[in-house]
């Protein structure tokens, strides 16, 4: 009885804190997750990024984040924009249209904890979004929230794939929700025939080395390669291709965040406009913006790149 009070209580904190869907899983190691990792790592397919490299254990295993962790609670949080850019500017990923998701959803996680504490007692817990080594989409599978797609997305049935996923590792036993939605991808292969840069592979691969929001986010060389040429279709940050064209998709709804509203720049910036901006200026407008992870540098560089 306890165990279902306190399942209705985290589901509806979830829909108080204005998360889109809230799944809930039993913690516990990820075997099949951590086999297809260390294939991955062992190819190289994660290029540069050698942070994926760290914390194998933590990534695979909940407890070595928060001791005694019982259930990993999931949440989506739409960022679907109701506005997009010129057709002809260098284009952005639509998740870096307004503010900086990690301080939006990290405060939301925390206030999360706080009201579950306050009606629940105390409990232990922490909240992850994209920064820790957490696996976010495998427990979202788990939980019952989607399943994943050929572009190695998380596909919400309802809604599609323009979500941030946030994660909420705990102590407290809960009900967990029914896992093993069906793949819906069926034979579609939209998203690898797209990919500009081929980085999509077979059965749900993504060679994270070839991917354009590796090289325009992730790569902090000073060039890119120079054999990748020609092959960006305009990105400056980041990439929506596979996401664009998946047939899932076209049920995304306008996000209901503010902070997630597209500034005036993002949305009419010419390529003009990103080449002539100085560094003072850019430093201003993109302050609260994922622009800032690619630096000033990085973003001239990209520009550059595109021409």
């Amino acid at each position: 009885m306890i165990t279902a009070t306190n399942t209705q209580i985290v589901k509806q904190t979830a829909t108080l804190l204005g998360f889109d869907f809230c799944g809930i899983a039993t913690a516990g190691f990820l075997d099949d997750d951590a086999r297809r990792l260390e294939t991955w790592l062992s190819k190289g397919m994660h290029g540069n990024m050698q942070y994926m490299e760290k914390h194998f254990d933590m990534r695979t295993n909940p407890s070595k984040l928060v001791p005694g962790a019982k259930s990993v609670i999931t949440l989506l949080l739409n960022y679907f924009p109701e506005s997009f850019q010129n057709t002809d500017s260098p284009k952005i990923a639509k998740y870096a249209y307004g503010n900086d998701y990690h301080e939006v959803i990290r405060e939301k996680l925390n206030h999360f904890l706080f009201l579950l504490r306050q009606q629940i007692g105390e409990i232990n817990g922490r909240g992850f979004v994209d920064s820790a080594p957490v696996l976010e989409r495998s427990w979202a599978q788990k939980s019952g929230l989607g399943w994943i797609g050929k572009n190695g997305n998380l596909i919400n049935k309802k809604q599609g794939s323009f979500f941030f996923i946030a994660s909420l590792i705990t102590d407290l036993t809960l009900n967990a929700d029914e896992a093993g939605i069906k793949d819906y991808c069926g034979t579609c292969t939209r998203c690898i025939d797209e990919c500009p840069t081929d980085a999509i592979l077979p059965d749900k691969i993504v060679d994270g080395s070839k991917c354009i929001s590796y090289f325009t986010i992730e790569l902090k060389d000073a060039l890119i390669p120079e054999k990748m040429k020609g092959t960006f279709d305009n990105w400056l940050f980041g990439c929506d291709v596979c996401q664009d064209v998946c047939p899932w998709n076209s049920f995304s709804k306008k996000n209901n965040v503010n902070e997630f509203n597209a500034t005036n720049e993002v949305l009419h910036f010419t390529k003009k406009d990103w080449e002539e901006i100085t560094e003072e200026k850019f430093k201003i407008i993109f302050k609260n913006s994922p622009l800032k992870r690619s630096k000033y540098a990085g973003i001239k560089r990209n520009l550059q790149f595109l021409k």
